[in-house]
């Protein structure tokens, strides 16, 4: 009874235009700096072209991408609203997979620009087995102080009754085909720039490896401690942190080279420190596991892993074949391409943009 099981960021799937570029440069789009604007009312009739122009483009990439997953579940990050995701749905997706995704959850969390996660489900499997959401539950309240996570650490940053979870970890109770099912969506905290003497990955470690903790807690809470092992259940989303990295040397003069890093830390060891979860990604080559191209410049870039499907030991010990696959149509043509890896792109991609997305969606057929 094979479950198909995805995780996109989709990439400000919004509803709303955002005008605060007319007084704040560093959130101004690129090509408006291209031209003379003399009032903030031409701004916003600019702004407002510009946007959906662009967004078109982008979500007919979208829809391919999510095509090609072929997800039965499908869990995405950064939604503005259900009425976003509705939309899209509706207008985009539609087109692309006909009726899919009748099953909507999506319940607004912490996020200052107000981008969610949300998922997108079908009645029935593709061999017929129906799916049925029994609860659907949100942890966006959580503090530090509720799980007894805050740290010195933190201090700088946070206050121990600040909510932990920069967006939320949804947590939904399912059957399939019977069975029990449990998935847990996130989307932790960005790394940033750098600040106070740190980068930016580092400077915000301890926010997303509480995140990371407290995602453990509620599953523990959820199965206990002895039943974790024995359930069927997954983590999935945009984790905003790696445990190895792939990084690009060379230019396209001469070449490029691609050398694989081990990070010495991760906010993800949480989980896999002590087999809590297995990330099936590392079933895959070592060159070939990245969902994110990084760049700042030819002095840093590099290929990542940032979105992550968590299988519970007893889902990896059941499918101890199933080795996700990585749709990468999308990407724009700047995203460098170990060598053998590259695919044919979704027409109208562009160089930067359009694109589906920065980052690629993930899917794994997995038996629950």
């Amino acid at each position: 009874m094979p479950l198909r099981l995805a995780t996109f960021n989709i990439e400000n799937l919004m509803s709303r235009f955002d005008y605060s570029g007319y007084r704040n440069q560093l959130k101004q789009d690129r090509v408006l700096r291209l031209f003379e604007v003399h009032s903030e009312a031409e701004y916003q009739r600019l702004e407002e072209a510009r946007t959906i122009a662009h967004t078109d483009d982008t979500r007919q990439m979208s829809a391919l991408a999510i095509a090609d997953c072929d997800a039965d579940i499908l869990c995405l990050q950064e939604a503005d609203n259900m009425a976003a995701v509705q939309a899209f749905e509706y207008g985009y997706l539609f087109r692309m997979v006909g009726n899919g995704y009748r099953q909507k959850y999506l319940i607004e969390g912490n996020d200052k620009r107000g981008i969610d996660v949300a998922v997108l489900v079908r009645e029935e499997t593709r061999d017929g087995q129906r799916i049925e959401c029994i609860d659907v539950k949100s942890h966006a309240g959580v503090t530090y102080s509720d799980f007894g996570l805050y740290t010195d650490a933190l201090a700088g940053s946070q206050v121990p009754g600040d909510r932990i979870f920069r967006r939320d970890c949804l947590e939904l109770e399912f059957r399939i085909g019977g069975h029990p099912f449990t998935l847990f969506v996130v989307h932790f905290k960005s790394m940033g720039p750098a600040r106070d003497g740190l980068d930016g990955r580092t400077a915000t470690m301890p926010v997303r490896r509480a995140e990371a903790l407290a995602v453990r807690r509620i599953v523990e809470q959820r199965f206990g401690r002895e039943g974790v092992s024995e359930a069927a259940w997954a983590i999935c989303g945009d984790m905003n942190d790696y445990q190895e990295r792939v990084d690009i040397l060379g230019d396209r003069r001469t070449g490029y080279a691609f050398n694989p890093v081990r990070e010495a830390e991760s906010a993800l060891d949480v989980f896999s420190g002590d087999g809590f979860a297995e990330n099936v990604m590392r079933r895959r080559p070592e060159l070939d596991r990245w969902t994110l191209f990084h760049s700042r410049g030819p002095q840093e870039r590099h290929l990542c892993q940032l979105d992550y499907i968590w299988l519970s030991p007893a889902l990896a010990a059941k499918n101890p074949t199933a080795v996700p696959e990585i749709i990468r149509g999308g990407q724009p043509y700047r995203t460098i391409f170990p060598k053998g890896q590259d695919v044919e792109r979704y027409p109208r991609t562009g160089w930067d943009r359009p694109k589906a997305s920065d980052h690629c969606p993930v899917v794994v057929s997995m038996d629950v």
